[in-house]
């Protein structure tokens, strides 16, 4: 059986950088992101702590294959998908802390 996947878009406090990943387990890595374990990492660095935006899939390679559409987008149309999705672009965590 495959495992599930995740695409999600994260950005900093004041919404000015953007982070796109992917990942089997989107509660663990969001977790990850807000207690910045990975020090050197680019999350770390630009304080990426909120989640913005995310899609479920039924596979991984179903979410890798909708990262790479959304990071070679533009920053527009990145926006545009967060606004449909998250209008006030507050911190999706506490939707997706408890499943």
């Amino acid at each position: 059986m495959k495992k599930g996947g995740a695409v999600y878009i994260m950005t900093n406090q004041n919404n000015t950088t953007l982070y796109v990943g992917v990942t089997e387990n989107l509660l663990k890595r969001i977790v990850e992101h807000k207690t910045r374990i990975n020090p050197s990492s680019f999350t770390s660095r630009y304080r990426i702590k909120k989640l913005v935006y995310f899609e479920l899939f039924h596979s991984i390679e179903e979410a890798i294959c909708r990262e790479k559409q959304l990071k070679s987008g533009s920053r527009k149309k990145k926006n545009d998908l967060i606004n449909a999705f998250n209008p006030s672009w507050k911190d999706l965590y506490e939707e997706v802390k408890d499943w």
